[in-house]
């Protein structure tokens, strides 16, 4: 079973339908991560504070 290559430069009008449907990669940073990480450290200062506060 042979399958034919998907060469997107195959020819000019292929490679301007390949370019029109790829998706630009965001280089900004992922807010959901961002606030995550500042969630999880919410969290653990509020643990600290309240271990020295009881200890």
């Amino acid at each position: 079973m042979s399958q034919t290559p998907n060469d997107p430069a195959g020819t000019t009008h292929q490679f301007q339908n390949f370019a029109s449907q790829a998706q630009p990669q965001k280089s900004g940073p992922n807010v959901g991560l961002i606030v995550g990480v500042l969630g999880v450290v919410a969290v653990v200062a509020i643990v600290v504070v309240a271990v020295m506060a009881l200890g």
